[in-house]
């Protein structure tokens, strides 16, 4: 497609008028576009007639209404806060033997002395030099000693149950 001097000026009165690239391809026919596009920006042609605009804004779609739900007060950074739970009491069947927590020195061991039939519980601050591990004889299957699995594996009815206090609370 050439561009003749007549279809250029019909381009440049086209262009004036305000219609966009697409409207004037379509007025001179077999031509796109982008031929249109490229020849106005070759004929340095900016100034273009500004399109007649409403002189309100468009109304918006008004939001649903929701309900405010109020929120906790939190200053600054949580990540790191203390956690207040209520102290619940124990009671006394629930408690630990404390001689039965008594562990023979013979029994103490360190983390190389540890084997699949020595308990692995952990006694101590381990930055300390008297950290060591239990090592009493562990039950069949469990890398605890009777007394510190007790411990360890609570019973999934007393853990709710203990939960269930903590919520009433």
């Amino acid at each position: 497609m050439n561009w003749t001097d007549e279809r250029v000026e019909l381009l440049k009165k086209l262009w004036a008028e305000g219609l966009s690239a697409s409207q004037i391809a379509a007025e001179l026919g077999s031509i796109t576009r982008n031929a249109v596009i490229g020849k106005v920006h070759r004929l340095g042609l900016s100034g273009r007639a500004k399109t007649v605009s409403s002189p309100a804004p468009r109304p918006r779609k008004p939001r649903p209404v929701t309900e405010a739900r109020p929120r906790p007060m939190v200053h600054g950074n949580t990540a790191l806060a203390p956690v207040y739970h209520p102290v619940i009491e124990q009671e006394p069947e629930d408690l630990p033997d404390p001689v039965a927590n008594v562990i023979p020195m013979a029994d103490r061991c360190t983390i190389l002395d540890l084997t699949e039939f020595t308990c692995r519980w952990p006694v101590g601050d381990p930055g300390k030099p008297d950290f060591f591990y239990c090592g009493s004889h562990t039950k069949i299957g469990l890398p605890y000693c009777a007394y510190h699995s007790r411990i360890a594996y609570q019973p999934v009815q007393d853990r709710r149950r203990t939960h269930a206090r903590a919520a009433r609370v």
